[in-house]
């Protein structure tokens, strides 16, 4: 997994320089782990890049955050605009997709509702996921 190639990520509505992506160490999410992830992958078919079920990982991610009741602020259809507009940012054909909700810089404590609820959309560049060779020699975990 490499992240050289990675120029921008959407940060809570915008996207920003890879180098200026950053939370605040204070951020609840650092010291309670208040945050939900989904992983996914747009792959280069004979047709395109296609999105592997994105519309079930985004309806799974917004699932999760309601379990935790965190209310992600941006419509299923904005977050998924928000996936391929950092795509298309970053000039990727294939590449794993990693929305990230969280609670950030607000009150510590573990109360976290006084910490508003941030969203992080990254994509990169990443090969087999269990490596190279696993598909024809499996793996060991």
């Amino acid at each position: 997994m490499s992240y050289e190639e990675v120029q921008k990520v959407w940060m809570n509505g915008r996207l920003v320089d890879f180098a200026d992506a950053k939370i605040h160490a204070f951020s609840h999410v650092f010291h309670y782990g208040s945050a939900m992830f989904e992983g996914t992958r747009v792959y280069d078919t004979r047709n395109g890049p296609a999105a592997f079920r994105l519309d079930d990982h985004i309806e799974r991610l917004y699932h999760s955050c309601k379990v935790y009741r965190m209310e992600i602020p941006y419509t299923p259809q904005e977050f998924r605009d928000a996936i391929f507009e950092t795509i298309r940012a970053n000039k990727f054909g294939a590449c794993y997709i990693r929305p990230v909700v969280y609670r950030g810089l607000g009150a510590l404590g573990v109360n976290p509702f006084k910490s508003p609820v941030d969203v992080v959309i990254a994509v990169w560049q990443w090969g087999q996921y269990l490596g190279e060779d696993a598909v024809q020699n499996g793996v060991d975990v």
